[in-house]
């Protein structure tokens, strides 16, 4: 089998790439770290690459709010070659800001999964914290676990919104919500601080309808290790080498070979 290749694109403000590139790495794909500046330059580059990470950040500074310069420009300039490399199969993934990103873009929800964005959280600040999430797999190759994880957040404008309550309820029923916030319990929850900005549907982490373009707010590429996390020293029974954020690169790696 192939090994993967896949590409990690960084802007001003970008600060996230090398764990980014890190989780890939050892999840078993090929890297290349480019520019935005660069692929704006030679789009065709994209062919070379199966998968694309737009990692987290604060992209231009967040200027004219969270990651809406780098959409704008990605889709002045690259519009059409992401909507290409997605339906030849490509797969799209952004962290934090990156999924801001795609929100803003229109790659996320998708063509028919309604209208979205990123605002700010409920509790009106910066929310840092490590958070529960249950998984719901089948459309997304990025989750193909079925068991709760748990990774940390770092953003202010992380509250998942729909046009209104029946178009997120529309992307829950089509499996597109495939990440959602949960108490200790692994119940989904709009409670705070479990659901750290009040999201739709708990809705952590969205897909598109074809599943290959996938966006979340927690970071997994800072949980590649069990010792990232805080209680590693409380865990019960032999501690594993791996973080549970590496599944979600991992399960992707898996589906492109």
């Amino acid at each position: 089998m192939s090994t993967p290749r896949v590409i990690v694109l960084r802007a001003p403000g970008t600060n996230c790439d090398e764990e980014t590139i890190a989780a890939w790495q050892l999840a078993g794909a090929e890297v290349e770290t480019w520019h935005v500046n660069r692929l704006f330059e030679e789009p065709r580059g994209l062919g070379r690459f199966q998968a694309l990470t737009i990692p987290g950040g604060f992209s231009y500074g967040d200027d004219l709010g969270a990651g809406r310069i780098l959409a704008t420009r990605l889709n002045h300039a690259l519009g059409d070659a992401l909507q290409g490399f997605r339906d030849r199969g490509g797969l799209i993934a952004g962290i934090c800001n990156g999924f801001q990103v795609l929100v803003r873009c229109g790659l996320l929800p998708g063509a028919d999964g309604g209208r979205a964005t990123l605002t700010n959280n409920d509790s009106g600040r910066f929310e840092a914290r490590w958070i529960r999430l249950v998984p719901r797999p089948g459309l997304s190759p990025f989750v193909d676990f079925d068991d709760p994880i748990e990774l940390p957040v770092a953003h202010g404008e992380g509250k998942f919104l729909t046009a209104d309550e029946a178009s997120a309820a529309a992307l829950d029923d089509r499996g597109q919500i495939v990440l959602k916030y949960a108490d200790e319990r692994g119940t989904p929850t709009q409670d705070y601080p479990a659901n750290p900005n009040g999201s739709s549907l708990a809705a952590a982490a969205v897909c598109d309808t074809t599943g290959r373009v996938f966006g979340l707010m927690p970071h997994p590429e800072r949980h590649v290790r069990a010792i990232d996390h805080p209680r590693w020293t409380r865990h019960a029974g032999p501690l594993p080498e791996d973080g549970q954020g590496l599944r979600i690169f991992r399960s992707a790696v898996a589906a492109l070979k």
